[in-house]
């Protein structure tokens, strides 16, 4: 099953981020790129074996970052992948030098060299929240706070000013890549079906 998780336009391309999953077990991390606003999509980088990418963003044209983190058999080592040349090209950086449990729930980049995330670790049957920020593009970070409540990422924009979303139709079983007009209403740019192939 391919399961979408976030989407980004830049100019007249569009990245997409998930992973593709059996019903027990995620398989891969997937990024896909359309150039042609969504007609047509390819795959810039391998896929993550093991691994669920879930947000991507661009501050700029030539600067992107896609978070994710490694799934099996929990939670743990969360990265990013990280272009410097508008997506054509992307490498691996992972937040932490050794084994880290926790996955980044929310992240956001002002710039070039600015950002802010939230990590949610499982302690137990509670969960510790982190809120880690970076000035050097994602090469260090540095925590800023630490506990139990959910907290809000001070720069990030509200869900309701995004501009893309990706959702599933259960109707027609489909991952649908969605754009916000000048209405505030929601147009499908592409779409997936979520069933992505039976292995024989």
């Amino acid at each position: 099953f391919l399961e979408l998780a976030g989407a980004e336009g830049v100019g007249s391309t569009i990245f997409a981020v998930g992973n593709l999953h059996t019903v027990t077990t995620t398989l891969y991390g997937v990024l896909l790129v359309s150039g042609d606003g969504g007609k047509t999509w390819m795959e810039p980088n391998p896929r993550i074996e093991g691994a669920a990418l879930d947000q991507v963003q661009f501050p700029d044209f030539q600067h992107g970052w896609a978070s994710g983190v490694m799934e099996e058999p929990l939670a743990r080592d969360p990265f990013f992948l990280v272009t410097a040349d508008g997506g054509k090209t992307w490498r691996s950086r992972p937040l932490f030098n050794e084994t880290h449990y926790g996955s980044i729930q929310q992240f956001w980049f002002d710039s070039a060299k600015a950002g802010q995330l939230i990590l949610e670790r499982s302690q137990g049957s509670a969960s510790v929240f982190e809120i880690y920020e970076t000035t050097n593009g994602g090469d260090t970070w540095t925590i800023k706070e630490s506990g139990s409540k959910s907290p809000a990422l001070s720069r990030a924009p509200a869900n309701e000013s995004l501009t893309w979303r990706v959702r599933t139709d259960a109707a027609s079983k489909t991952n649908r890549i969605e754009r916000r007009n000048a209405r505030g209403a929601w147009d499908t740019v592409a779409s997936f079906a979520v069933r992505a192939g039976v292995c024989k």
